[in-house]
């Protein structure tokens, strides 16, 4: 019987390569977030899944993350867990508010994560890639800037007009 001969190179290599791939795997472990101060997310959120958020909220809002989150000076580094800016407070009632009228109005449902599924509304409803969305007040003028229809009926508290 004749044993073919080994290349050493190929030999040495898949070693190399089975002691790198153990190497790897012994490390593996199920990585803790440790996300710290969520109030409005769940806290077993996901690192994907929490980028996902915030990257929603930063194109509808069109900010970074400097908008709602402080920097730490002393370590030039974001304090993400920080609530030093009233801005953060702000997306946070924002949130719950959109998750209030997503469930009352459209009925949407949560995940296992406890996050909203579907939506009838979100941040891009109102904002529209703009930090502080316009307030708009009607100016009583229909479309193309005419003169909207008459109200239907006496304004509320009015009599009704008589006739002479």
């Amino acid at each position: 019987m004749t044993i073919m001969p080994v290349n050493k190179k190929l030999l040495v290599t898949l070693g190399l390569l089975s002691i790198v791939v153990f190497g790897a795997m012994t490390n593996i472990k199920p990585q803790d977030e440790g996300f710290k101060n969520l109030k409005v997310l769940p806290k077993n959120i996901s690192g994907e899944n929490l980028h996902k958020v915030m990257e929603d909220w930063e194109h509808s809002l069109g900010v970074h993350c400097n908008f709602c989150h402080a920097r730490n000076e002393e370590t030039k580094k974001m304090d993400w867990a920080s609530d030093a800016k009233p801005e953060k407070a702000m997306a946070r009632d924002m949130y719950k508010m959109m998750n209030k009228i997503n469930q009352k109005y459209f009925h949407a449902k949560k995940d296992s994560l406890g996050m909203i599924m579907q939506s009838g509304v979100n941040c891009n409803t109102c904002h529209r890639g703009t930090a502080h969305p316009e307030v708009m007040v009607p100016d009583g003028k229909g479309p193309g800037g005419q003169p909207g229809p008459p109200p239907a009926g006496p304004a509320p508290g009015n009599p009704a007009p008589t006739k002479p």
